[in-house]
């Protein structure tokens, strides 16, 4: 990760007394002209629940946040800024701070925001006028504390392509997204069944304050979406005609240049196609700087296909005689089936063992319904039920989502999960209702009697050992990159917590090579690698590492 992120600050240093295009960038504003500019006049009713007119922020039960907004590009983001702007500095604090931690020192710091300038030259040529609308209402509800990064607005953008970068850079956000869909014979009504994890991680804070969106703009189509405050973008939703999208991240180069977010082709999608065939054309013609699946699932059509995009080239995976589609971070199509960089990562990472798992819990579960899909989508265990530890990303359950979710398109019916993890009570939602008439006073917009119970295991011991392994996990960490001691008995416990993990034996191997105890370190490699290690690439390594020890042994 350190070495990728130095190979982008030199080439951005390099192309920024070269680019020709920065300046333009920097400058830029949206079209204002012709839109609603009035400055919303939010009322705080409690902690809880804040009003503009006839739109709302409330948090649910749960500790979910509900958004419901109406209007012009801009009058929704202004409203969605207003009503939001503690989140939404919280959001843009927690992720920057993140990126603080990735890199500490102020100098690299400095050359980041040098290379963002450069890398970001031209996301604004290539985001839609009235998302960048939306964007600039909603920033200037953000703070003054990151100014030294970018301006505001430009802030904002950047933020919407932070999903991409971290799948491309792999380390700081990518861990593994899942999603299936299931119709006619497979499931017990015969409708459309889709069900998605959405593995993006940029700390615990962060995922704290989810937000589920309900947008009814002044064109298109109504939708919802789930994901954070700020953004505008979609990662998982559904618009009020029944089409869902999800994305998968696909194996990509790093870009040399940023073009349109994945998240804003997702939102054009969401509220403006009603079938497959309109998403292919709004997705066929967007500028992508990563690869991506995209889940379309549609009530008209009564089925789910994946657009499989990258930035050159696009395919479409629809499958043959079945009614069920599966989609982890690997293409599908016959328009990638020579791509090497494609056929590398179904080889070498934690894809296909996901992709296999979920077919496996599908033929487990004949007539799906959206009981069974939160079943499988909170499955913590390996292939044949194989226990591989808790938070390995070979699981669908990697205890580490920012939210799932189960839709139902034809009946307009979504499920989203709530803390921890997947593990909370899935709240439902009837799009029916919601968008039928403006929502009468300021309360929930969930429908209670269709929830999802949490699972049982969120009050056992193994739970909150995991919780406690997480804690002493990043201990390990700072002892490993400090060249801190750790007494004996504390690593004895680590182990207990997750012992089925293999990255315990396999940090505590690293510990003691790093103390040159090698003897000590050998019998952890050795111990790691009885496990389910996640890549080809973590398995070479540890397998490297006995052979050092072998030559210093001998």
């Amino acid at each position: 990760m350190k070495r990728r992120i130095q190979i982008l600050f030199f080439i951005g240093i390099v192309f920024l007394f070269f680019s020709c295009g920065i300046s333009k960038s920097i400058h830029h504003k949206p079209h204002l002209i012709g839109y609603d500019n009035k400055m919303p006049d939010v009322k705080k009713h409690s902690d809880s629940l804040f009003t503009s007119d006839k739109n709302f922020l409330i948090k649910n039960k749960q500790n979910i946040w509900e958004l419901y907004i109406e209007g012009d590009p801009l009058q929704r983001g202004l409203l969605h800024g207003s009503l939001a702007k503690n989140m939404v500095e919280k959001q843009e604090r927690v992720f920057f701070s993140r990126i603080e931690d990735l890199v500490p020192s102020k100098f690299r710091q400095k050359l980041l925001r040098h290379f963002l300038k450069w890398y970001n030259r031209k996301l604004y040529l290539n985001i839609p006028e009235e998302y960048k609308t939306e964007i600039y209402g909603i920033s200037q509800f953000s703070s003054d504390r990151f100014n030294n990064i970018a301006p505001k607005y430009l802030r904002s953008l950047y933020l919407h392509g932070a999903h991409d970068i971290g799948h491309a850079m792999q380390d700081l956000a990518l861990v593994g997204c899942s999603s299936m869909a299931v119709w006619g014979n497979k499931t017990d009504d015969g409708e459309l069944l889709i069900g998605r994890n959405f593995d993006f991680y940029a700390g615990d804070e962060f995922a704290q304050d989810k937000m589920i969106s309900f947008v009814k703009p002044d064109k298109g189509y109504p939708f919802m979406s789930v994901g954070w405050a700020g953004m505008t973008g979609v990662v998982s939703g559904m618009n009020n005609e029944g089409l869902t999208v999800t994305i998968n991240a696909g194996k990509s180069k790093i870009p040399l240049v940023a073009k349109t977010p994945i998240s804003i082709v997702a939102r054009e999608i969401l509220q403006y196609a009603s079938t497959i065939q309109e998403a292919v054309e709004i997705a066929k013609k967007s500028q992508v700087f990563v690869s991506e699946s995209i889940m379309i699932g549609s009530a008209k059509d009564k089925k789910a296909v994946l657009i499989e995009v990258s930035p050159k080239n696009f395919g479409v995976y629809e499958v043959q005689n079945s009614n069920q589609l599966v989609c982890s971070n690997h293409f599908q199509s016959s328009a990638y089936r020579e791509d090497k960089r494609n056929q590398k990562h179904i080889k070498e990472s934690h894809s296909m063992y996901r992709f296999e798992r979920m077919n496996e819990l599908l033929v487990e579960n004949n007539k799906m319904n959206p009981q069974k899909m939160v079943q499988i989508l909170r499955n913590r265990e390996g292939l044949n039920d194989k226990e591989i530890g808790y938070g390995n990303e070979k699981a669908l359950n990697q205890l580490l989502a920012h939210h799932s979710v189960v839709f139902k398109p034809e009946s307009k019916l979504v499920w989203v999960s709530t803390n921890p993890y997947q593990l909370g009570q899935f709240v439902a939602y009837d799009l029916n209702e919601i968008f039928k008439d403006k929502p009468k006073d300021f309360v929930v917009l969930e429908n209670e009697s269709l929830a999802i119970q949490k699972e049982d295991f969120v009050n056992s011991k193994a739970f909150a050992d995991y919780e406690k392994f997480r804690i002493q996990d990043r201990i390990v960490d700072d002892a490993l990159k400090n060249d801190k001691n750790l007494d004996p008995n504390f690593i004895k416990e680590y182990q207990e917590l997750n012992p089925h993990f293999w990255v315990v034996y396999t940090k505590t191997g690293k510990y003691y090579f790093g103390k040159k105890l090698y003897k000590e370190a050998k019998v952890q490699f050795e111990k790691a690698l009885t496990k389910e290690i996640t890549t080809v690439p973590d398995k070479l390594q540890i397998e490297k590492y006995l052979r050092k020890i072998k030559r210093k042994i001998q």
